[in-house]
């Protein structure tokens, strides 16, 4: 019997362990999600309508407002936010920003605290959040490890290996570092995946 009983409270402690599963309130079907982000959000390396917001839209039947600006850091991004909150209202804002932070070495804690002033404002505003973890840029990609510090610290939802998955394969990606059709699709569909699994659609 004492091994059956292992065998059984394992996996309990396993999805324990897994439980981490931050709800978002359904998305009206005339609400708008702003994508915020720099390259991997405008479409660095595809034509406008394959950008990951562009496919996100067709794939959950509201509004996708790109907001993605190529060669952005977070402190800018910072800057940034708060007209286009205010522009677009929306009611989910998809939160992908840090990669040229990496890129150009600089401080990865003030990084994160950016992305945490990001995420404060919107929250502050009554916007949902998620976000997606970066790669750090070496040659075996792996998610950045303040990105989940940061999601936890904040209470919001991550999706943590699709882009660091999707950029691994030179078959979607159109240079070193951006997806090309196929990984802004599987971005968008990862993307939904975790909308959709969270309540948000």
């Amino acid at each position: 019997m004492k091994y059956i009983y292992i065998f059984l409270i394992v996996p309990l402690l396993v999805t324990g362990g897994c439980s981490d599963k931050s709800s978002l309130s359904p998305l009206s079907e005339n609400a708008v999600i702003l994508a915020f982000g720099n390259s991997l959000t405008h479409g660095t390396g595809v034509k406008r309508e394959h950008s990951y917001p562009a496919v996100l839209q067709k794939l959950t039947g509201r509004k996708v407002v790109n907001a993605g600006v190529p060669g952005e850091v977070t402190d800018t991004g910072v800057k940034r936010l708060p007209g286009l909150l205010s522009e677009h209202q929306p009611a989910l804002l998809i939160l992908i920003h840090g990669g040229n932070d990496m890129l150009r070495k600089k401080n990865l804690d003030q990084a994160a605290d950016n992305l945490r002033s990001m995420i404060s404002m919107a929250q502050e505003s009554g916007v949902q959040v998620v976000m997606m973890s970066v790669p750090n840029p070496t040659l075996i990609l792996s998610p950045a490890e303040f990105y989940e510090e940061v999601a936890d610290s904040m209470g919001i939802p991550i999706e943590v290996d699709a882009i660091s998955d999707i950029l691994q394969y030179p078959g979607n990606k159109s240079d070193s570092i951006h997806p090309n059709e196929k990984g802004y699709q599987m971005m968008a569909e990862s993307l939904h995946e975790l909308l959709s699994s969270r309540g948000a659609l």
